[in-house]
């Protein structure tokens, strides 16, 4: 799992609330048993018209926000079946960071065990980073888990928290398979002297 400690990247704004997981990624592209290959169906039914072309009203079609790698997100992100594919979606897409009011727990405990950051701030200052990716072309923001701080250099500034034990996973790029072989030795150990 790649390391996040501090990370600049354009913003994309999703003003949506209550996304359910199937909405991130829709039931019929959940075939795959491999982590990749996700991202291009990503959001697919609010990405696509009804003949399957791109729509370009949604955001994330919008030439504007191509590349970005911070989602902006509206409360409850997340909600809905607790498959892991949505975050996998997210990161095959590109992005590193998702930015909301409030997540759904199981998504929240998904994104940490792929390295994908989700920082709560609050309504207003989420709605303030929504106008701000709006307005100004190619708007980017710094998140640093270091100081749990996001701004921009335009004057935002917002601390998020995190608990200490998620903060250090994702700092060190930590999944669980990763915190259980920082204790190889000792394991190794435990089972030569009981085998």
């Amino acid at each position: 799992m790649q390391p996040f400690r501090i990370h600049t990247g354009k913003v994309a704004p999703l003003r949506r609330a209550n996304v359910d997981t199937d909405q991130i990624i829709p039931k019929q592209f959940l075939k795959r048993i491999e982590k990749t290959g996700f991202g291009e169906f990503l959001f697919y039914d609010w990405r696509r018209k009804a003949d399957g072309q791109l729509d370009p009203s949604f955001s994330l079609n919008q030439p504007r926000y191509a590349g970005a790698s911070i989602l902006v997100a509206g409360k409850n992100f997340g909600c809905g079946s607790s498959r892991e594919h949505a975050v996998w979606a997210l990161e095959n897409f590109g992005f590193r960071a998702v930015i909301a009011p409030a997540f759904a727990d199981i998504f929240a405990n998904n994104c940490l065990q792929n390295g994908v950051l989700a920082a709560v701030l609050s309504e207003e200052q989420v709605a303030e980073l929504d106008q701000r990716a709006e307005q100004i072309p190619g708007y980017q923001l710094t998140i640093d888990l270091e100081k749990c701080q996001v701004n921009d250099d335009q004057g935002f500034l917002a601390s998020f928290s995190m608990d200490d034990s998620s903060r250090h996973r994702l700092l060190e790029g930590l999944d669980d398979i990763g915190l259980t072989l920082l204790h190889e030795a000792e394991i190794a150990a435990y089972e030569a002297r009981h085998s």
